[in-house]
């Protein structure tokens, strides 16, 4: 089974002149559950090579066993730091799609054509579509076949206001994820702050934070049956 994996290139959170990016473990701990299952498993990017790390995903606090595992696997971190460009992949050669959070993806993934294209193409052949954390924001912009909001009547989690604001950055990000998959006719829910939580709507799988990553990885391979 090939699975790829989406990751933000974008930087830069709004005008702080603070650095952002995607969030570590939602990378490595999936990362590590393909792999051990035998997945291949590709990695791309809007621009392609290394994608930004937001560095407090690098602080001492935030660390987990799989990105320990991480820091010592120089192979997956070259494979990282290869990653290739979105618009050259082809929905056709993977079995299914993950995006890692991070507050990346907000600015550069929520609109980008290139992945609602493969998001929309992958949903529709009925291939798993997941995000965690942040990164359901990529669904935003992608249309379902009858071309309503993909969103619509869809079950779905994703980072919370009340989590947004514990880290003191709802006036920084370019919009609320929560208020914005409700915009969308999404039937959102959620658990309380940094709690694992994960919905499988079809072939359609969120995750609401961090702790929520290995989760929504393994309701991946769920439906992939591996």
């Amino acid at each position: 089974m090939k699975i790829l994996m989406v990751l933000t290139s974008h930087d830069q959170l709004g005008d702080t002149g603070l650095k952002t990016g995607f969030w570590l473990e939602e990378f490595a701990a999936p990362y590590y559950v393909f792999s051990d299952a035998q997945a291949d498993i590709s990695i791309a990017s809007p621009k392609g090579g290394q994608p930004p790390l937001d560095p407090k995903s690098d602080d001492p606090a935030a660390q987990t066993e799989a990105t320990e595992r991480f820091k010592n696997d120089q192979y997956v971190q070259e494979k990282l730091a290869n990653s290739l460009r979105l618009a050259e992949i082809s929905a056709d050669d993977y079995d299914a799609v993950f995006y890692p959070g991070g507050h990346g993806p907000l600015w550069d993934l929520s609109n980008n054509a290139s992945s609602i294209n493969l998001i929309e193409t992958m949903y529709a052949a009925g291939k798993p579509v997941a995000a965690v954390c942040h990164a359901p924001a990529v669904l935003l912009q992608a249309k379902s076949a009858d071309n309503n909001p993909l969103l619509q009547e869809r079950s779905v989690t994703g980072f919370s206001n009340s989590e947004e604001a514990a880290v003191q950055l709802t006036e920084i990000v370019p919009f609320l994820l929560e208020d914005s998959l409700k915009a969308k006719g999404a039937d959102y829910t959620k658990v309380d702050d940094w709690q694992p939580y994960v919905i499988t709507d079809g072939n359609l799988i969120t995750g609401q934070n961090p702790a929520s990553s290995e989760a929504t990885a393994k309701a991946v391979l769920n439906l992939l049956k591996l």
